[in-house]
């Protein structure tokens, strides 16, 4: 995964030079990387969407050819294709991501084996608002913050998915584990997660909201 962390390395030095304060560059650099990723997300979110809404005719497909295996596959490939639908549409766009992830992953953990300027080892030992160190974790406060937003975003997301008693545990499982593991990393990299899942929920806010405009506009 060098290979993607090491430019994410150089982005993130570049806005720190920019800038001058590293928690302010982690805050910016999420948000690049966010945008950058949106026209997938948006994708994944369309997917999921026609998915959701095929799921009755589906589940009548699984009843009428509970039986026969190479006929329900036959039949929904049919309703799929009917209706314009990929049934990995809502993964691949995810699959694309989890690179991107692992390196931002890595560099925020460790940025000083991604970033080689001297200057940046002063850098990401920086206090932030009420963190001491961003290169240390923060016991408290970032990690609740991790795992509340988790928790809101996972929810939004899943309020629009078919009904599944695996998700559901998830939506409470998930986000425990997420600030379990914030205790022990880098603030910085919490502080990525955080600013992530924000941006994720205004995202969930005012996409709908532009769609209808647009719609009413039409």
């Amino acid at each position: 995964m060098g290979v993607i962390a090491t430019p994410l390395g150089k982005l993130l030095l570049f806005l720190y030079n920019l800038i001058g304060n590293y928690g302010i560059s982690i805050i910016i650099f999420t948000v690049i990387i966010k945008l950058i990723l949106l026209p997938l997300t948006v994708n994944q979110l369309k997917q999921t969407k026609k998915m959701t809404e095929l799921q009755p005719k589906i589940q009548e497909l699984q009843k009428k050819y509970k039986n026969d295996k190479e006929q329900l596959n036959i039949k929904l490939m049919e309703l799929y294709k009917d209706n314009n639908v990929n049934p990995l549409g809502g993964c691949l766009p995810l699959l694309i991501q989890m690179p991107i992830i692992i390196g931002l992953f890595q560099v925020l953990r460790e940025p000083v084996k991604y970033i080689s300027n001297p200057e940046f080892v002063q850098a990401v030992n920086e206090p932030f608002l009420w963190i001491a160190n961003l290169s240390q974790p923060d016991k408290i406060i970032l990690p609740i913050l991790a795992g509340v937003t988790t928790y809101i975003s996972m929810n939004t997301a899943n309020k629009s998915a078919a009904p599944n008693p695996t998700l559901k545990t998830m939506n409470y499982i998930f986000p425990v584990l997420i600030a379990w593991w914030a205790i022990s990393f880098p603030a910085g990299l919490t502080l990525y997660w955080v600013v992530s899942n924000l941006f994720q929920m205004a995202q969930q806010y005012f996409m709908p909201k532009l769609k209808s405009s647009k719609e009413e506009l039409n």
